[in-house]
């Protein structure tokens, strides 16, 4: 039997990238998955692959910038499936690289909207469920970037600090429910998100990501799913308002930015 057998799981930004290794990793433990993306030609791809593999899974499209979106993700699966169990907020923008003197209003509010107002978003359409079948296990995608500071990154590390933030306090407060609400910081993946940071600012990003990681390389989804399988198994019954840092030792190194000439 699989970890999450019988489970009903959302993640947002699930049709690549982190979301994707997440969704696979928690249908293949035997949860059914709703993934959600507003890549639907991707998504659904995505879906059809892991129902032909025998998988229960579904895709709603979903702009987690959008509040009708996300309530309406979350009402579909509760309606289809009558509960609730996990919430992996995931879906976030990289939106960076320049000083904060620099970033416009309407890129700030774009990053809020997309990393940050989300979650909030996400967790008050699904609290309300999980509170009425006390129990629940939500899993939010912060970023070592919330941990440690990187020329540039501003905006981000506040979105993702404040994730982490929530998280605690949304622990305490739901703690009583049965609610556990745990967080996963992941150091530099190898994602489409990251794949077009480099894209934009050249190779020599990519040789020093490698470089700032104690383990000498950067991580693959799949190593983030696992510890969001485990954060939303009952292997995790009595841990909840954790920060789980899945970073190569990035966050506990010595802050050293190569040169990237």
């Amino acid at each position: 039997m699989g970890r999450l057998e019988n489970k009903i799981a959302i993640i947002t930004g699930g049709a690549d990238g982190i979301g994707h290794a997440i969704s696979d990793a928690m249908a293949r433990e035997g949860a059914h998955v709703f993934v959600s993306d507003i890549d639907d030609a991707k998504g659904s791809a995505f879906v059809d692959t892991l129902r032909r593999a025998g998988l229960k899974a579904d895709y709603v499209h979903c702009d987690v910038a959008e509040d009708k979106d996300i309530a309406d993700l979350i009402a579909r699966t509760v309606d289809q499936t009558g509960r609730f169990d996990i919430l992996v907020n995931n879906a976030a923008i990289a939106i960076g690289g320049m000083p904060v003197h620099e970033m416009t209003d309407e890129q700030w509010h774009r990053l809020i909207a997309v990393n940050l107002t989300s979650v909030f978003r996400g967790c008050k359409y699904a609290l309300p469920h999980m509170i009425r079948q006390r129990s629940g296990a939500i899993v939010n995608m912060a970023s070592a970037q919330g941990h440690i500071g990187l020329d540039g990154w501003t905006a981000y590390a506040g979105a993702k600090g404040a994730v982490m933030a929530m998280t605690r306090q949304m622990a305490v407060e739901f703690g009583p429910h049965n609610v556990r609400v745990n967080s996963i910081s992941p150091g530099t993946i190898n994602t489409p998100m990251n794949e077009k940071v480099i894209a934009d600012l050249g190779e020599n990003v990519a040789r020093a990501w490698v470089k700032m990681h104690p383990l000498g390389r950067i991580g693959n989804p799949e190593e983030v799913a696992e510890a969001a399988v485990y954060l939303a198994s009952d292997a995790a019954s009595f841990t909840t308002g954790v920060d789980l840092r899945v970073d190569g030792g990035l966050c506990v190194t010595p802050r050293f930015v190569p040169d990237l000439v």
